[in-house]
């Protein structure tokens, strides 16, 4: 089991900056993946980023440059920087954790996603 809890969303107007947090913490396990995605009303759940238990990070395309994760050990805890945001990244954003190694961290697929917070929403107005 592992517990996955988001905050730091809210609202910023377009080129703001917010920072995203997500602590997974177990007793017994360290995740091998964390990894954010995001989901708006009407569309599929997509992928953002994801750091590997090595520290390897992916990022989405559509984030590169302007997301930039980062780690606090001591509190096992994953940030989620955001700069430069624009109106289309508006949605729910989930952090998740996975125990399994795979190519799916690599690849920000939520296949080996196994344990998920409820989501942090972020609003971003025109």
């Amino acid at each position: 089991q592992v517990d996955v809890v988001e905050s730091g969303g809210g609202s910023v107007e377009t080129g703001g900056s917010l920072r995203l947090s997500c602590e997974a913490s177990s007793d017994t396990y360290d995740p091998y993946c964390i990894g954010w995605f995001r989901q708006i009303p009407g569309n599929k759940r997509e992928g953002v980023a994801t750091i590997r238990r090595d520290d390897l990070t992916q990022y989405a395309a559509s984030v590169k440059g302007r997301f930039t994760l980062a780690r606090d050990y001591a509190k096992k805890t994953v940030y989620l920087q955001m700069n430069s945001l624009k109106p289309e990244d508006t949605a729910t954003y989930y952090c998740a954790a996975g125990l399994s190694t795979g190519t799916y961290c690599d690849t920000i697929s939520s296949t080996g996603m196994q344990f998920w917070g409820k989501g942090t929403l972020v609003t971003i107005s025109s």
